[in-house]
């Protein structure tokens, strides 16, 4: 089976999602599972994971509400308030939806940068263990360190880094980079995800080249029974489109063996999410 492990759905909102500017015209609209649903097909992908895009409770019912609709969706991470003190009760309430699988804070977006190492922050962190849900770690690469930090101090706890932490691709700045992500990769616990590349990298300009320096840092960090496929779509339309964007994955993932290829497209996913 193979799984997208990362593509968001919305009803756009010109004042929610401000972060969507101009160069980023492309995604200015609703995006359904009706227009996923052929491009998945096209591709021969069974299923995906819908992840937040908004931090609000109403973000989580919206997409577990699409889940239950569409049999193709086949897990959801939702979004809670760490901060609340009351996180344990709304973590538990979600978890009766089977197809909840996960949680998702857009720490990039924080002043904060050590935002993820708030006591209460990592407390409800925590608490997602006594449900056998994961955590995906949406940061830039300026918050890796604390990122080691968050992860060697939480256990029991399944961790995938977004969008291979969203590297400086455009100008190839590599090398603290893929330090740091080698120190969090010694994890058992942590995976990462293979999307969201294209953004980083120059939209109209990129080429394959571009990203194998830092696939190659991924695969031998994490090895390939802790990466998996994302596509971030609809954002990666900003910078190319589904059919690009994966060709990149395809091509390089094709040099290895039948057994890594099937756990890269798909049950690293499924092991990782608890799909069924």
């Amino acid at each position: 089976m193979k799984i997208d492990s990362h593509q968001h759905f919305w009803k756009f909102d010109p004042v929610r999602d401000a972060w969507i500017n101009e160069p980023m015209a492309a995604i200015k609209r609703d995006f359904y599972p009706e227009d996923l649903k052929p491009i998945l097909k096209k591709h021969q992908i069974d299923g995906c994971v819908a992840v937040q895009a908004d931090q609000s409770e109403t973000e989580t019912e919206f997409l577990l509400e699409l889940a239950e609709e569409n049999e193709f969706v086949k897990g959801v991470v939702g979004w809670v308030d760490f901060m609340d003190p009351h996180v344990r009760e709304r973590i538990a309430h979600y978890s009766e939806h089977k197809k909840l699988k996960g949680m998702r804070h857009v720490l990039q977006g924080e002043s904060d940068r050590a935002y993820m190492l708030n006591p209460q922050f990592m407390k409800g962190i925590a608490a997602l263990k006594n449900y056998d849900l994961a955590y995906d770690i949406l940061i830039f690469p300026d918050q890796l360190g604390y990122t080691n930090q968050f992860v060697k101090n939480i256990s029991g706890v399944r961790f995938v880094i977004d969008h291979i932490a969203k590297p400086d691709i455009k100008n190839q700045n590599i090398e603290k980079w893929a330090n740091n992500i080698r120190l969090i990769a010694k994890y058992d616990n942590a995976w990462c995800k293979i999307s969201g590349m294209v953004t980083e990298a120059d939209w109209q300009n990129w080429q394959q080249s571009d990203f194998e320096p830092y696939l190659d840092v991924i695969f031998e960090a994490f090895g390939a029974n802790r990466v998996m496929f994302g596509s971030d779509w609809p954002v990666c339309n900003v910078a190319g489109g589904y059919d690009k964007m994966i060709s990149i994955v395809e091509n390089y993932v094709s040099k290895l063996s039948t057994e890594e290829q099937a756990r890269f497209w798909g049950l690293n996913a499924i092991e990782f999410y608890k799909l069924n």
